[in-house]
């Protein structure tokens, strides 16, 4: 099982118990629907950081990845161009 798979699902437990705990608790409706408001904008900006943090992760993995291409490219056509080179001048 994916370790985004268990933090899913520890995260949806966990809102479904604060969420049965605050409908169960003996507290006006008006305090219980502000309570209920509120852990869910906390989990939506928990949920939203952790999204940009891979988001932020995939794209630093990509810019290396493309970094490193580009590299190896130029290394490759570099050592094209002596062969072609040395090819050329023992032809002579």
């Amino acid at each position: 099982m994916s370790s985004g798979k268990v933090l899913l699902g520890i995260l949806a437990g966990v809102a479904a118990g604060a969420t049965l705990g605050i409908l169960l608790a003996p507290d006006k409706g008006s305090n219980t629907r502000r309570k209920i408001i509120q852990k869910g904008d906390d989990y939506v900006s928990e949920l939203e950081d952790k999204f940009n943090d891979i988001i932020g992760n995939i794209t630093n993995r990509f810019e290396s990845a493309k970094k490193e291409t580009v590299r190896m490219a130029a290394n490759g056509k570099s050592k094209m161009e002596e062969a072609l080179s040395e090819v050329a001048i023992s032809g002579k």
